[in-house]
């Protein structure tokens, strides 16, 4: 039986840290939720700033395994610390699409056709 109604062994703090950065999105991260959020998109729950194990993941989607992470300019100077983070969280069995905050700001369009290609959903903007 399960100890813990803790999502993948996080813990409390990363739960913690989560709610605070539910109230601090980033203004693509915003965007991005707005689009989201509401099964906007081919009916697909969301949930923002989402705790798994010891990472907080941008945007998770539960029935599709879907993780969506938006990165800002500081993950072009940490790409190895990235890929390590999607490569665990792939081993939970999720699949994690990236996009830069110029993409979800100039380009949100082709950013959520891109979401219902990989859920395989039709999606009209």
């Amino acid at each position: 039986m399960k100890s813990s109604n803790r999502i993948r062994g996080t813990t409390r703090e990363i739960e913690e840290s989560a709610r605070r950065l539910r109230k601090q999105l980033t203004p693509a991260e915003e965007i991005l939720w707005q689009s989201l959020r509401g099964r906007k998109i081919g009916q697909l729950k969301f949930r923002c700033q989402h705790p798994v194990g010891r990472f907080i993941v941008d945007f998770y989607c539960p029935s599709a395994k879907l993780v969506i992470e938006v990165d800002g300019g500081i993950h072009s100077q940490q790409q190895s610390y990235d890929q390590a983070r999607t490569d665990e969280l792939q081993t939970f069995g999720y699949h994690v699409l990236r996009f830069t905050n110029e993409e979800v700001i100039n380009d949100l369009s082709n950013v959520l056709l891109q979401i219902a290609k990989f859920a395989q959903i039709e999606f009209f903007p």
